[in-house]
């Protein structure tokens, strides 16, 4: 048992941490652009919504309501939503001018409760982070027999672990601030933008359209 927990563990971090997705790109984006401490309030707010959304799928299972998660009709609004969502970030990152060397010192950062807002955001409206924690909780609960204390409690540790990886993330991404000119950081905030966009406009398309 003790050995299955620890697999799982692992896997689910790695499924947490690595996946592809826009909270993980603009995780990268801002520890290059805005440095570790800004980079830091962002993961602090997509692993807080990992929280949450975990605590909840725990009490949708309890309860015996799990199917709401899976329902076409919620699965359709919260694709749009979030797609609308993603699309409006990728906006704004186009939108972000890049300072030069010498203008960097008078650059204001993002208040931290803007950053920790942007991360829970961005990662709270992907509704493939719901199914994923849907998955998740359902093969713990049978490791675990489904005991509610025990549930949370592994879970909070393992946030914990997925919270130190995502700020090795940041700290990496930060060390390459001083190499990169600012025509390359105007790249990157492009592709970054363009990569929310694209994210946006595939979930529009594949819970609007395709299920129309």
């Amino acid at each position: 048992m003790i050995l299955s927990l620890i697999s799982q563990t692992v896997v689910i971090v790695l499924l947490l941490t690595f996946s592809f997705g826009p909270a993980f790109f603009a995780l990268i984006n801002t520890g290059i652009k805005d440095g570790y401490k800004t980079g830091s309030l962002l993961a602090i707010g997509v692993v807080a919504s990992d929280f949450i959304l975990a605590m909840l799928v725990i009490l949708l299972i309890h309860f015996g309501a799990s199917n709401l998660i899976q329902d076409e009709k919620s699965q359709r609004f919260m694709g749009i939503l979030a797609g609308i969502v993603l699309i409006v970030f990728g906006a704004v990152h186009f939108k972000q001018k890049v300072p030069k060397k010498e203008e960097e010192q008078n650059v204001q950062l993002p208040s931290a409760r803007s950053m920790i807002l942007k991360g829970f955001m961005l990662n709270c409206f992907n509704p493939a982070v719901w199914l994923l924690w849907l998955s998740n909780v359902t093969i713990i609960s049978k490791t675990l027999n489904y005991s509610f204390i025990k549930m949370i409690v592994y879970f909070s540790i393992m946030l914990g672990l997925v919270l130190l990886v995502e700020l090795a993330k940041v700290s990496a991404a930060g060390k390459l601030k001083s190499i990169l000119t600012p025509k390359t950081m105007h790249v990157i905030n492009n592709i970054t933008g363009g990569l929310l966009v694209i994210f946006g406009l595939v979930l529009i398309y594949n819970h609007y359209f395709e299920t129309a």
